[in-house]
């Protein structure tokens, strides 16, 4: 079988990021916990502070997956607004120009605002292959404020591991002349795998305004499998893995506090 140039770099990058893990705190049994299951087809890139699996169909990812500590929710740069085409993706790609005029905000999946601990990462936060096309009063509103609880999660439990993507379907409406797809739902998958509160759950969304608390959008992240058809966290200990994934959880991660 006859690999890419591209399949090649893209393998050993993430190879890399897998068994040495990011800049972070972590220990060395717990790297590479956030990425999913995936496939040999799949489009698998890594980042400084990230790895996304590349949909070429719907011009967007899969899913991003990172580990976000307290120290990188401190802000050391601020934002730069230079989105870009992502270097490592050669084909299949959308365009700044997919996005213009569409009524959608280019709506990051990893965001910005957790990327702010170095120049490198804060650029690459705004590759398109971390964009989607979302509604405008949905990103700058309950998902926003989601995006910020999440930060407030990594500063009191110190270390978690994060999973966000757009619900990918047939048959989603488009942008573009690339035709990017507009997804109807979004999600994040969380994991706090440090002692004594280990603990996960995930969010579900509607692309749409809401006025409801962020716990109106808590499922297990057993019920959002389901629904992605992703395998989250599967380097995890098997046990560990059935308990974790079953929990719906909202006072574990402090939910009622502020919302």
């Amino acid at each position: 079988m006859k690999f890419s140039r591209f399949r090649i770099v893209v393998f050993l990058l993430f190879g890399f990021f897998l068994f040495e893990g990011f800049q972070s705190q972590s220990s060395p049994m717990q790297k590479g916990v956030e990425i999913p299951a995936h496939s040999n087809q799949e489009i698998i890139i890594c980042h400084t502070a990230y790895c996304l699996s590349y949909n070429p169909l719907h011009k967007q990812a899969n899913w991003v997956a990172y580990e976000l500590t307290d120290l990188e929710t401190h802000a050391l740069v601020k934002r730069k607004n230079h989105f870009q085409p992502d270097p490592f993706l050669t084909e299949n790609s959308c365009e700044l120009s997919d996005y213009r005029k569409s009524g959608y905000d280019r709506g990051h999946l990893a965001p910005s605002a957790d990327m702010t601990w170095s120049e490198k990462t804060m650029n690459e936060s705004f590759y398109l292959t971390n964009i989607s096309p979302q509604d405008q009063s949905f990103n700058r509103g309950v998902w926003n404020t989601l995006e910020e609880k999440v930060r407030e999660y990594a500063k009191n439990n110190k270390q978690i591991y994060v999973v966000t993507g757009p619900i990918l379907q047939d048959g989603l409406p488009t942008i573009g002349a690339n035709k990017v797809s507009i997804p109807r739902y979004f999600y994040k998958a969380l994991l706090d795998y440090s002692q004594p509160s280990v603990k996960a759950i995930a969010y579900l969304m509607k692309n749409e305004n809401s006025d409801e608390p962020l716990k109106h959008f808590t499922i297990s992240i057993d019920s959002l499998e389901k629904i992605s058809r992703i395998d989250f966290f599967p380097l995890l200990p098997d046990n560990d893995e059935k308990k974790l994934e079953k929990e719906n959880c909202f006072s574990c991660w402090e939910i009622e506090k502020n919302h």
